[in-house]
């Protein structure tokens, strides 16, 4: 591998590290990723142009506001801003204009909610480039996989007489609450790809491994519940009050006790309460962020519909209102035989890896899911695969990748797999 695409990819993660930007607001790092595709003689689409907006969930049109309004502080043109139509991230497309199959790769490009630490032997903090963001943070490497995907682009560029068919990058904004696959999904530009590969850094793999995912990861779905009680004095006229934080509370705890389900492994976590107003005043107003995790769609559907259930009964046993919205949603992995053993021979000849295995359960939930699927049920081929670092855990403030001996291989992955099946 030439030491120039190297380089381009650890500057191009350092610098995304330094920005964070959460879902759906991610316009500087959309902007810097839209102007090195174009110069590499991409096309490039934009909003609508690759989302279906009726599937879009959990997005905040405020939050999107303020981040356009930030991105123009920090130099993104306006013009640019108008062509996202608001939305975040892109497709680029390089046609060669000869035959052959068309292939997606999908990138992901947003961070967590973390704030990083300051210890002094984190990998950010040696090497100077902290996230200049407070309490945001790539803490799942997203960063390295937008820089993968640049770097790929780049291959691409450089080898054009020498491919053929046409190659797609997605650039996914929203993966974190798997929000972001799904509206790409259902807006037709896969309907024509003949492979589509998704990647995740990290996970059960360590420096130096690939993992092939067979299948598993668990399908999901995120739910924001909102409790609207009313007000009343807490000293004077209590009864009159109607407590929106002692039935979130109630509800917290109960779904807890969710019964398990013997089709599957079944998760729930409520990972966010935020209620009340004052000390004195009853709660009038009450907010949970929940998901649910099943082994199969059906097993997730059991837990979604049990968590509506249970929050919307202590609801009208408290006397308050409930309103349950889903915000994100992600299905199981359905790999095929075909990409799996292309990536596993593209692995086995990978400098750098060590080990390459076989994951037949994916720890977690991928939104990834969705355009694997897409690509699959109308007869293509789909897999993921894993390259490793050795992480101290993901979404943790102290996460970290090793970049420069853990994104090669991630890129000689994609530009392998690519060698195989894209190259005249």
């Amino acid at each position: 591998m030439q030491n120039s695409y190297i380089e381009e990819m650890i500057q191009d993660r350092r610098c995304l590290h330094r920005r964070p930007e959460l879902g759906w607001t991610e316009f500087e790092t959309t902007a810097l990723i839209v102007k090195r595709l174009r110069r590499l003689g991409f096309q490039v689409l934009l909003g609508t142009h690759y989302l279906n907006p009726k599937f879009i969930m959990g997005r905040d049109e405020s939050a999107v506001e303020q981040a356009m309004q930030r991105a123009l502080e920090n130099g993104v043109d306006e013009a640019f801003l108008n062509e996202t139509e608001r939305y975040t991230g892109c497709v680029g497309i390089y046609k060669t204009g000869r035959p052959g199959p068309v292939t997606a790769f999908r990138f992901d490009i947003d961070a967590l909610p973390i704030e990083e630490t300051d210890a002094a032997d984190h990998e950010a903090n040696l090497a100077g480039y902290r996230s200049e963001r407070k309490g945001l943070m790539h803490a799942c490497g997203h960063d390295g996989h937008t820089a993968v995907g640049l770097a790929v682009a780049h291959w691409i560029s450089d080898r054009r007489d020498n491919l053929c068919g046409t190659i797609k990058l997605i650039f996914q904004p929203a993966e974190e609450g798997t929000r972001g696959a799904l509206p790409i999904a259902e807006s037709g530009i896969l309907d024509d790809v003949d492979f589509m590969i998704g990647s995740h850094i990290g996970n059960c793999c360590r420096l130096g491994e690939v993992g092939i995912c067979l299948g598993g990861s668990l399908a999901t779905t995120k739910l924001d519940v909102n409790f609207t009680g009313l007000a009343a004095h807490a000293g004077l006229a209590p009864e009159k009050g109607r407590n929106a934080l002692f039935a979130a509370c109630n509800a917290a705890t109960t779904l807890a006790g969710i019964p398990r389900n013997s089709q599957g492994s079944t998760r729930i976590s409520v990972g966010k309460l935020v209620a009340g107003e004052s000390r004195n005043v009853i709660p009038v107003h009450a907010y949970m962020q929940v998901e649910v995790r099943g082994e199969t769609e059906e097993v997730n559907d059991y837990m979604t519909e049990n968590v509506k259930r249970i929050s919307t009964n202590i609801a009208k046993a408290y006397d308050v209102k409930c309103d349950c919205q889903i915000v994100g949603r992600a299905t199981t992995l359905l790999s095929t035989q075909k990409a799996c053993a292309v990536l596993e021979k593209v692995a086995k000849n990978l400098d750098g890896v060590s080990s390459v295995r076989n994951i037949e359960k994916v720890a977690g939930s991928e939104d990834c899911t969705w355009l694997i699927r897409k690509v699959v049920k109308h007869g293509g081929e789909g897999a993921m695969f894993l390259f490793g670092c050795n992480h101290n855990g993901h979404h943790r403030s102290d996460f970290s990748i090793q970049d420069r001996e853990s994104l090669p291989i991630g890129f000689g992955m994609f530009t392998g797999f690519l060698s195989e099946v894209n190259m005249k």
